[in-house]
């Protein structure tokens, strides 16, 4: 069995467990932007002076907020899948060890996870950017960008993530990563508020962030403000560091389950 067909298999796994629950999913995924925007775009949005509003390059903070969050997702959706979820494969549910006794592989039990981490990510940031339409914030048929930009945050994270989850012996490291990883970069990159607002060494640190390249392309293609010449160095950023994280991840997880 190729790698390929064998990461299909493991793909396929996943999805015979969540197509039990997918409506349930894509409702939420509906109803939680649509929260997040009434109360924080239209409330909050509403207390902002016009001389404030050209912080936010002369757009509604409505329409500045909507893709940050949507980038936002992207990055919290595999953090959601990358922890516990691979924890019990490896340890809990034991699936890793059913899979190794077949012709299925470390590598692509790792493709297998990061393409099923893909697919859900990719599926809600299809319905947040129908949310963002029915919101008037899409200004550019270039907004379809968003959902592979928003799989390739997803992605990123996530094999960064399985590289760290492979190496956990329990869950107590998960509850550092919420709380001074993924918190502070869905407070700090950009998602919010502009980065200019920030003192000048806590800029640099937050130009520096995963979340902050994702969120400008996913703000760029949606707003039709996409910079050629930063973009590319957004995109070769997220790039790298899914190749980083999934080579990583497949050394960590050999070296678990070898133990």
């Amino acid at each position: 069995m190729t790698v390929l067909a064998a990461s299909g298999r493991v793909w396929q796994r996943n999805w015979l467990v969540y197509r039990r629950l997918w409506h349930r999913s894509l409702a939420f995924g509906f109803l939680q932007p649509v929260l997040f925007l009434t109360a924080m775009g239209i409330g909050i949005g509403a207390l902002l002076t016009p001389a404030s509003l050209e912080a936010f390059g002369g757009v509604p903070y409505i329409d500045w907020l909507g893709p940050g969050l949507l980038a936002a997702m992207a990055m919290q959706t595999a953090t959601f899948e990358s922890t516990y979820p691979i924890m019990n494969k490896i340890m809990w549910g034991r699936n890793y060890e059913a899979m190794l006794s077949t012709p299925v592989g470390i590598r692509s039990i790792v493709y297998g996870e990061l393409a099923w981490t893909a697919f859900r990510i990719g599926s809600l940031a299809a319905v947040f950017l129908v949310v963002l339409v029915l919101f008037g914030i899409v200004r550019t048929p270039l907004a379809i960008l968003a959902v592979p930009f928003a799989m390739l945050i997803g992605t990123a994270f996530a094999a960064c993530l399985i590289a760290f989850t492979a190496t956990q012996k329990n869950d107590v490291g998960f509850s550092a990563i919420f709380r001074f990883v993924i918190n502070p970069l869905f407070l700090f990159s950009g998602t919010f508020f502009p980065l200019t607002n920030l003192p000048e060494p806590l800029r640099a640190v937050a130009w520096a962030t995963p979340l902050f390249h994702g969120v400008e392309l996913v703000r760029g293609s949606i707003l039709d403000q996409l910079d050629p010449l930063t973009a590319p160095l957004h995109l070769a950023y997220l790039l790298v560091m899914f190749g980083v994280g999934a080579w990583f991840a497949e050394r960590t997880l050999t070296r678990r389950m070898a133990g």
